[in-house]
């Protein structure tokens, strides 16, 4: 008598790739497209039109010093006095937020929503139209300088406020108990202890905020202007316009190149610090 052994067929695993090597096949198809966007791009554009549209020496040279000195002198101006309003605005209603008053948190709720919600644009044409038709007689200190700041700091305001709330919300609120067992008052140690690490957190998003004011500072054209007053854009805008030639629009786009670059490396760094010392 005999026996068979019966054998099992083992079915033929089938080759795939790795996950590693999918990423890399991704990472290069990405790459490629890419490089051939940017080929197609260089090869199809009329660079000859381009330069004489957008990169003319003469012209360039024609907007220094005061391209600098006057224009990118007052939108540095206008942009940090708004963020003055706006933070000062905004830790007010920040703190009327987490108020345990409540008309105050209501308050301070509708403000957040309103300013928010409306366009930068609108904001300014209500400091320059509306406020001189409801308070007759009635001139803003600071002139121009002062309705921009007021302008730049009522938007800014509404967002810093939350940023600042949710700083101090991010303190453990064991600081507080601490400070109040050492005699502080609620008011002394908000000020003393909370605040002080509140905006040790909120350091690189307040830094974002400077940088969205530094461009919106360019809606100071909707209040009026002297040539003594212009920003960046407005000086760019006359310029070509009186030249016929888009030259100076590139120029003033580069100047805000020179303070958003730098503001954008500063903050990186400040969020890699925090993470850091989470870690």
């Amino acid at each position: 008598m005999s026996g068979t052994t019966g054998t099992t067929d083992l079915a033929p695993k089938r080759a795939g790739l790795t996950r590693r090597q999918k990423r890399r096949l991704s990472r290069g198809a990405q790459y490629t497209v890419f490089a051939a966007v940017v080929i197609a791009f260089a090869v199809t554009a009329d660079w000859g039109r381009l330069q004489n549209q957008f990169a003319q020496t003469d012209i360039a040279r024609q907007m220094f010093p005061d391209v600098i000195t006057l224009a990118l002198r007052n939108t540095v101006l206008y942009t940090v006095s708004g963020f003055l309003v706006g933070l000062v605005l905004g830790m007010v209603i920040a703190l009327m937020r987490l108020s345990s008053v409540g008309p105050y948190r209501w308050f301070a709720g509708v403000y957040i929503e309103i300013f928010r919600g409306l366009p930068a644009l609108l904001i300014f044409i209500f400091i320059g139209v509306a406020v001189p038709l409801a308070f007759p007689g009635t001139e803003i200190v600071g002139g121009t300088y002062g309705k921009v700041a007021l302008a730049l700091g009522l938007v800014a305001a509404a967002y810093m406020a939350e940023t600042i709330r949710a700083g101090i919300q991010a303190v453990p609120k064991g600081q507080m108990e601490a400070a109040r067992s050492l005699g502080f008052s609620p008011a002394r140690a908000m000020v003393s202890i909370v605040v002080p690490q509140a905006f040790r957190i909120i350091l690189p998003p307040l830094t974002n905020e400077f940088v969205q004011l530094f461009k919106d500072s360019s809606l100071v054209l909707f209040l009026g202007v002297t040539l003594e007053e212009r920003e960046l854009s407005k000086f760019g805008r006359d310029l070509a316009s009186t030249t016929a030639n888009s030259t100076p629009i590139l120029v003033a786009g580069l100047c805000y190149l020179l303070v958003t670059i730098p503001l954008g490396l500063v903050v990186r760094r400040m969020e890699a610090k925090a993470q850091e010392a989470v870690k």
